[in-house]
């Protein structure tokens, strides 16, 4: 698997940035099939640090109802959303990543 599969973008909270500037954590939302390892392999390729760490998990999909208009008449329709899988990556001393403004220095 390559890594452009494996990382599908970064998840920036509020949260996740005081972690990155205190524990040097950053938070990913990865391929559901992607393990440790390749996870690793794929943060070190992407963004030319090193990679001390790496912990996952995986999130289920929330339960949803819908209320839609179409043609007068009221549809309620319930669903889900798809789950996904978590991987916060914590980097070895002198590494970081600048996530919002794609600048890497290490």
């Amino acid at each position: 698997m390559e890594y452009q599969n494996i990382i599908i973008k970064p998840l920036y909270t509020e949260k996740m940035s005081i972690l990155q500037e205190s524990q040097r954590k950053y938070a990913f939302q990865v391929s559901q099939s992607a393990n440790k390892i390749e996870i690793k392999k794929a943060v070190q390729k992407k963004f030319d640090v090193e990679v001390e760490k790496v912990a996952t998990m995986n999130r289920r999909g929330k339960f949803r109802q819908m209320t839609v208009r179409s043609g007068g008449r009221v549809i309620r329709t319930s669903g889900r959303k798809s789950s996904w899988k978590r991987a916060i990556v914590t980097l070895k001393d002198g590494f970081s990543i600048d996530l919002m403004g794609g600048e890497v220095s290490g």
